[in-house]
């Protein structure tokens, strides 16, 4: 059984994909909502207790990124996207406005309730001081110190902002424009040669081996994740 008690709002314009993942997560302890377009969408996200939305793209009256764009002006609920779009700017487009993960059709149900997880965990902890410990790497954000098997490890001020970002968003694809902006400000947003350069180098710094990483994980022509505990 997965936890009990969330409600799922599931928003897609095929009736055969709701009911599927209706009956899907019900069974698994999961309390789902229904929703057909992008407007009774975000009526649903006004008019109910929300923990989690998945959200198509292809919708009958609203884009799905327009729905995220208008979830996100005054919540900041969990969205996962599970579309058939699967370029790489259509995965862009929608992360960069705000939503949590990207799933494309067909898809696993392992791995769709893998994606639920993780969001529902950031989104509880979103608000914590926090501490990022996985195998060997531990990161105090708190004290800004970080080390790799006991062993601090010495970072440049911009590296540790930029895995700083990453651990507030662990779990989660962050874009290539979503690090540029955070680290380095919106005039740099265009600049992925930098963030490449900075990625390679913390990763020489704190990944056991660099050339396959086991902690930064890249999302080929998106961004990157940090592997979530």
């Amino acid at each position: 059984m997965e936890e009990t008690g969330l409600r799922i709002l599931v928003v897609d314009d095929e009736r055969a994909i709701r009911r599927y993942l209706h009956t899907s997560l019900t069974a698994r302890g999961y309390t789902v909502l229904e929703a057909a377009s992008g407007e009774e969408a975000l009526r649903e996200a006004v008019r109910e207790r929300l923990d989690l939305v998945i959200l198509d793209l292809g919708l009958p009256d609203l884009d799905g990124v327009e729905v995220v764009r208008r979830l996100r002006e005054w919540s900041k609920l969990p969205i996962l996207i599970l579309s058939v779009r699967d370029r790489e700017d259509d995965k862009v487009a929608a992360l960069d406005a705000g939503a949590d993960d990207y799933l494309t059709k067909p898809f696993g149900m392992g791995e769709l309730l893998a994606r639920i997880r993780v969001a529902m965990r950031h989104s509880v902890h979103a608000s914590d001081e926090p501490v990022y410990e996985v195998d060997d790497l531990r990161v105090d954000l708190a004290r800004r110190e970080v080390a790799l098997k006991g062993e601090r490890v010495a970072l440049t001020p911009t590296e540790y902002d930029l895995l700083r970002a990453l651990v507030q968003n662990a779990g989660k694809v962050m874009t290539h424009k979503q690090l540029l902006r955070q680290v380095w400000g919106a005039a740099y947003e265009e600049e992925a040669h930098l963030l490449r350069v900075n990625i390679s180098n913390l990763r020489r710094k704190i990944e056991p081996n660099p050339d396959q990483p086991q902690y930064v994980l890249t999302e080929p022509g998106v961004g990157y994740r940090l592997q979530y505990k």
